[in-house]
């Protein structure tokens, strides 16, 4: 299972973007870049450095890597609709992102590493593939060997309401979920500028 294991508070800082979500790196600790040269006064940014910047921050924020990326854009562009929407909502539709999005891990790293260990099951059948992508109707629920982890108990008490997400609902005792629907664009909470990314594709 591929993922960033590198230094987080130094991309947060130089995509000026909380891209992990742990409190630790909630905001940028200093106001200027990390390295030897990161006090000194900022570059304008160019605009393909704008767009480059947008794509890592989508790209870091749901924890996948270059090519797998490129994967989910192609496959974005294949679809009817915008592009960017259609990218946004197949990251948001990925089981370790449904996993963190029901509140079942606090983050989308441990939400990964969760799905990776077995502790879920989809529609009754055990699945261990983070970028699995759910459709409609989809019955997410914690495995019966797993539920007396204490992690689960713990990130569900935090869990306001049956609607941790405008298209997912969740059933606390039986520590199960459902994937109601795909997103909409604009349920996405999250201020990222998708066609950005497009642009710098379409180049």
């Amino acid at each position: 299972m591929a993922r960033y294991k590198g230094p987080r508070g130094k991309i947060c800082r130089r995509l000026e973007f909380p891209v992990f979500e742990s409190p630790k790196f909630a905001s940028p600790r200093k106001n200027y870049a990390p390295g030897q040269h990161g006090q000194s006064r900022r570059r304008k940014l160019s605009n393909y450095g704008i767009q480059l910047r947008e794509k890592q921050r989508i790209k870091y924020l749901y924890g996948v890597l270059e090519k797998q990326f490129r994967n989910y854009f192609k496959k974005a562009q294949a679809k009817q609709g915008p592009t960017g929407h259609n990218l946004l909502t197949m990251l948001e539709s990925r089981l370790d992102n449904t996993v963190y999005r029901l509140g079942l891990a606090p983050t989308r790293d441990a939400a990964r590493q969760l799905v990776g260990h077995k502790h879920f099951m989809v529609n009754d059948r055990i699945v261990n593939i983070p970028s699995y992508l759910l459709k409609p109707g989809d019955k997410i629920k914690v495995r019966d060997k797993s539920k007396k982890i204490e992690i689960f108990h713990e990130n569900l008490r935090k869990v306001q309401g049956d609607n941790p997400a405008p298209w997912l609902s969740i059933d606390k005792a039986k520590m199960m979920g459902i994937f109601e629907n795909v997103p909409e664009r604009s349920q996405i909470p999250e201020p990222l500028n998708e066609q950005l990314v497009v642009e710098l594709y379409s180049k």
